[in-house]
């Protein structure tokens, strides 16, 4: 189990801190449904900011159990406030987009929890 929760921890924190350089870079793609969501561009860093933390929160969950376990739900509360975002903006084709984020996110807690 411990193996397993650090591979899924490292890839995690991979594709949550690539999505957090991306907003950061503000990537057309990020932006694109940013604005199509209504976000104001002044949240744009503190989102970015919000994701790079939290994707190195789980990394220092491997040193400092309890960071992890709180970077996992900061996370899970951030995806799930991105899904709401892109429901109350009707953009239901790309409401799925945040849930990928979400997935491995809880899983990484759950084998966190596990150990």
């Amino acid at each position: 189990m411990n193996v397993a929760y650090y591979i899924v921890a490292v890839l995690t924190a991979l594709w949550v801190g690539f999505s957090g350089y991306s907003l950061f870079a503000k990537k057309q793609f990020v932006v694109e449904s940013l604005e199509q969501y209504g976000v104001p561009r002044s949240w744009w860093n503190w989102l970015a900011l919000a994701k790079s933390a939290g994707a190195l929160g789980l990394l220092a969950g491997f040193a400092v159990p309890v960071l992890g376990v709180a970077a996992a739900v900061g996370l899970i509360v951030y995806f799930l406030g991105a899904t709401a975002t892109a429901l109350r903006a009707r953009s239901y084709n790309t409401a799925v987009f945040p849930l990928l984020y979400l997935a491995p996110v809880v899983a990484t807690l759950v084998l966190q929890l596990a150990r």
